[in-house]
């Protein structure tokens, strides 16, 4: 699973002053812009906002969530948040390390 983090998202409960604080710091408008979520794209990497976001994540791409999940939790994970579908043929998946870090996982459904 040697993979780059592609997509970090942040919990937004303000969601308009996240965005305006996070649209300063990238130095870009967010290419979306939702009541669920706001995301940045920069050279190699996506940033989101999530108003109902718990803790940070950062996703990695893969291209079997289900595997790559069972991968994570042969070695001690925990399930955050079982594989769901996102948006068309996109699922994410969840885990949690023992020191509570949330991890996901994101590809093709």
């Amino acid at each position: 699973m040697a993979q780059d983090i592609k997509l970090i998202v942040y919990p937004a409960k303000d969601l308009e002053s996240a965005k305006a604080v996070f649209s300063s710091f990238l130095g870009a408008e967010p290419y979306a812009d939702a009541p669920y979520y706001v995301g940045y794209k920069t050279a190699s990497q996506e940033v989101g906002l999530d108003p109902n976001g718990q803790a940070i994540v950062s996703y990695i791409d893969v291209t079997d969530v289900k595997n790559s999940l069972q991968a994570l939790l042969d070695a001690g994970a925990v399930i955050q948040q079982e594989i769901k579908e996102v948006a068309p043929g996109m699922v994410i998946a969840q885990v949690k390390d023992l020191n509570n870090n949330v991890l996901g996982l994101r590809g093709p459904s």
